[in-house]
């Protein structure tokens, strides 16, 4: 059976590092018998249709390390679990009027640790909230100012990477562009 599928790298083509070009790794992923293949922006962000690839992400970490060196860690979603976790995004309105101010953090788990733990960080205005999914975060002075922010990426210990409000909807809009 044919989905939607959402691919999330983690800490591509960021400060030099782990470089991916965008149309080799699409070409990479056609090879690999997935269709409709299109990127958003240089970070690591893909949508597909997977016609019912078996192993496909084994198939995906595998030739991202014989082609490019390398393989990040990867979140594969259908379209509905990636809408499901823009759905219970709390700070929706707030990411509409400042999609950079938003930021969700995308768990391989659910997290061991609670949002209370690093609340005592946030600065006024921010706020956080966990989900098994997700952590949500409202950053409105901005994500690179935020303590809160860097005490989540550096003290929770397990697979996760972010998106802010517009670049998930952005890939959100893009899948939809898929033809079923």
């Amino acid at each position: 059976m044919s989905e939607i599928k959402v691919l999330l790298l983690r800490g591509v083509n960021v400060g030099g590092a782990n470089r991916l070009p965008m149309p080799e790794f699409r070409q990479m992923l056609l090879e690999l018998g997935l269709q409709h293949i299109h990127t958003h922006l240089q970070s690591g962000n893909a949508v597909y249709l997977d016609p019912g690839v078996a192993g496909v992400e084994a198939k995906i970490t595998t030739a991202m390390k014989e082609r490019f060196g390398f393989a990040p860690p990867m979140f594969v979603m259908t379209l509905a679990e990636y809408d499901a976790v823009l759905a219970a995004n709390p700070f929706k309105k707030q990411g509409e009027a400042n999609g950079a101010a938003v930021h969700i953090w995308f768990l391989e788990s659910p997290a061991s640790i609670s949002a209370q733990a690093f609340a005592a960080h946030a600065a006024q205005g921010e706020q956080i909230l966990f989900s098994d999914k997700a952590i949500y975060l409202l950053a409105p002075n901005g994500i690179g100012r935020s303590v809160l922010a860097a005490k989540l990426e550096s003290g929770l210990k397990m697979v996760k990477t972010a998106r802010n409000y517009t670049s998930a909807l952005a890939i959100a809009a893009l899948a939809r562009t898929i033809p079923l």
